[in-house]
């Protein structure tokens, strides 16, 4: 004899399957978004890539004494967020010829990606880490000074040459 209906222990047992599943799908979507929406100077062109459209470039620009700071694409303003940072932050150009040279500032921080994901090419140091942006298309280097940043530079130009 056929049954037509499911027993009420089979239909329990599908909705626990059903809801395991999704509870584990929903996490692994939302992870990722979490940590996207806090910046920190690893994920900085990441993060700042995620507000990118059309390829275009975008800017974090924080002004005053580095309280908050706003993102703009094309000029215009997308969003505040608060500072991950405050103004003890130093900003480096590198020289091969003569070093990492400390760039003047207008702003307390200043930061651009344009839509290829090619950052500004500076060393930034903060509370005794350096992380080298230099680097066109590969990830953000961190090193635990600017001179390590600096002489990681020098190796690589004595390589290169």
């Amino acid at each position: 004899m056929k049954r037509g209906a499911f027993s009420l222990m089979e239909l329990m047992i599908v909705i626990v399957i059903v809801g395991v599943v999704y509870t584990l799908a929903i996490q692994t979507i939302k992870a990722p978004q979490k940590e996207q929406n806090t910046p920190s100077f690893l994920n900085l062109k990441e993060f700042l890539l995620s507000f990118s459209k059309d390829n275009q470039s975008v800017s974090l620009r924080c002004e005053e004494s580095c309280k908050s700071c706003s993102i703009y694409s094309n000029g215009k303003k997308l969003q505040t967020i608060k500072s991950f940072f405050d103004a003890t932050v130093e900003i480096y150009r590198y020289d091969f010829f003569q070093g990492a040279l400390l760039l003047n500032r207008d702003n307390c921080f200043d930061f651009s990606v344009d839509g290829d994901g090619v950052s500004d090419q500076v060393i930034i140091v903060y509370k005794d880490k350096a992380y080298d942006y230099t680097p066109y298309f590969s990830s953000v280097k961190e090193y635990d000074s600017l001179e390590s940043a600096v002489q990681a530079k020098e190796q690589l130009m004595r390589e290169v040459q």
